[in-house]
């Protein structure tokens, strides 16, 4: 992977091991909670250190 600020819903499904299906609902809900904060969101992509803050504690655990 490179260092790009998003992730795609087919990074997400590697990175914890579920379907494509559970992969774009896990995108959706985080950007409906970014835009909840009035943040402009990316459809289908979900903002690397958003995603480490919500799944792992704010750990950067994605390179």
């Amino acid at each position: 992977m490179q260092n790009r600020i998003y992730l795609t819903a087919s990074e997400i499904q590697d990175l914890l091991g579920v379907s494509r299906a559970k992969a774009y609902r896990i995108v959706k809900d985080l950007n409906e909670e970014l835009a909840a904060k009035n943040y402009i969101v990316v459809p289908g992509r979900i903002p690397r250190k958003f995603f480490a803050e919500r799944y792992y504690g704010g750990v950067e655990v994605l390179g």
